[in-house]
């Protein structure tokens, strides 16, 4: 199991006396800990204008953490590919793997949010036919150093990558898949499928079997096991535990919510974002608070003990996983964010290591 956290970049929910520089401050010193206590990797989200989340450039900010570690992980999760270029895609990437000596995870994504769209002055319709062409030209270029193109939307002469990337990626890209289509374009990719944990792990494990099912079609290998991803907080009191879990990762859908305008009538309309779409009238009965609560039910949360009994369960489910925390969200001070990563690494990580042995022996 490869064990990872995730920086948000989350300035939703503080008072007016939290900056944007305290907020990259305290990320940053969430992620300088990470090598020491014994994650995998770090992963930063790619976001734009507002306060629900601001990284414009995540090769640049895990750039700073290549010179700050030398055995971490640096992943993105990730490259929003119709807001960027494939050729300058490709380039980031390939540079930031020269400067980390090879310590990069490419995860990418399509993007849900109309607002960054309209501020890109991009069609959000072809956002499918986008990431489509855009895709197999920047994977390609990762693999054989050149770049090139020809279609509706990319029309790229044939171009050297410098650096030229000198490590293969298959085995080191994942790709953001929340509706049926973006997992079997995952599979099509070789890409690992990622989540960001929302409803029950039957659920989630029901949108896991199609991707499987399809990656050992193309390339008569097992899928990679699924990255799950989301938000969490580890206290030793039960009780505080489940407090700050109903305040900050409730908190945290409400900024997604209001963000991503997932109520909206928008989805049903748009193309290549039909799941969505089929999903609005059912958010709309449920509400806010019954939304809340089964999003708050979907993470990983409590005590370690409570935490290691919910991985247990997930891993009885989905077999196989890999995981990403994200700790820091909707207002948390940054001592509980803090508290909850070294929680986890003290008394969650080794169990979890302790799986692994046990799962190898047998």
């Amino acid at each position: 199991m490869q064990i990872g956290t995730i920086a948000l970049f989350q300035r939703y929910g503080y008072d007016d006396s939290v900056t944007d520089s305290q907020v990259y401050r305290e990320e940053l010193a969430l992620a300088a800990q990470l090598e020491e206590l014994g994650y995998d990797s770090h992963w930063s989200v790619e976001h734009h204008f507002e306060d629900y989340s601001f990284c414009p450039d995540n090769a640049v900010y895990l750039g700073h953490l290549a010179a700050l570690t030398t055995r971490l992980k640096l992943a993105t999760g990730a490259v929003i590919v119709p807001w960027n270029t494939p050729l300058r895609s490709a380039e980031k990437v390939a540079l930031l793997d020269e400067l980390s000596n090879g310590r990069v995870i490419f995860g990418m994504g399509r993007g849900l949010s109309r607002r960054e769209y309209d501020q890109f002055g991009i069609d959000m319709d072809t956002s499918r036919e986008r990431f489509d062409e855009a895709v197999p030209m920047i994977l390609n270029a990762l693999e054989t150093g050149i770049i090139e193109g020809n279609g509706k939307y990319y029309q790229q002469p044939r171009a050297p990558i410098r650096p030229k990337p000198t490590r293969t990626f298959k085995g080191r890209t994942t790709q953001v898949a929340m509706s049926p289509d973006s997992a079997l374009e995952a599979a099509r990719h070789r890409a690992q499928m990622m989540v960001f944990t929302q409803k029950s792990i039957e659920e989630h494990n029901a949108d896991f079997e199609p991707y499987r099912a399809l990656f050992r079609e193309l390339h008569g290998i097992d899928a990679p096991p699924p990255m799950m991803a989301g938000m969490s907080v580890c206290h030793e009191d039960a009780g505080r535990a489940e407090e700050l879990a109903h305040k900050y990762i409730a908190g945290y859908l409400l900024s997604a919510m209001h963000h991503y305008e997932l109520m909206g009538d928008h989805f049903k309309n748009a193309k290549g974002y039909e799941a969505y779409g089929d999903a609005v009238d059912t958010l709309r009965e449920l509400g806010l608070e019954g939304m809340a609560e089964m999003y708050v039910n979907a993470q990983a949360w409590g005590t370690p003990q409570q935490i290691l009994d919910k991985l247990s369960h997930w891993r009885a489910v989905v077999g196989r996983f890999d995981l990403i925390f994200g700790f820091r969200g909707a207002g948390m001070p940054y001592e509980d964010a803090e508290r909850s990563q070294r929680l986890i690494a003290q008394k969650v990580i080794p169990e979890l290591r302790q799986w692994d042995v046990e799962a190898e022996a047998a």
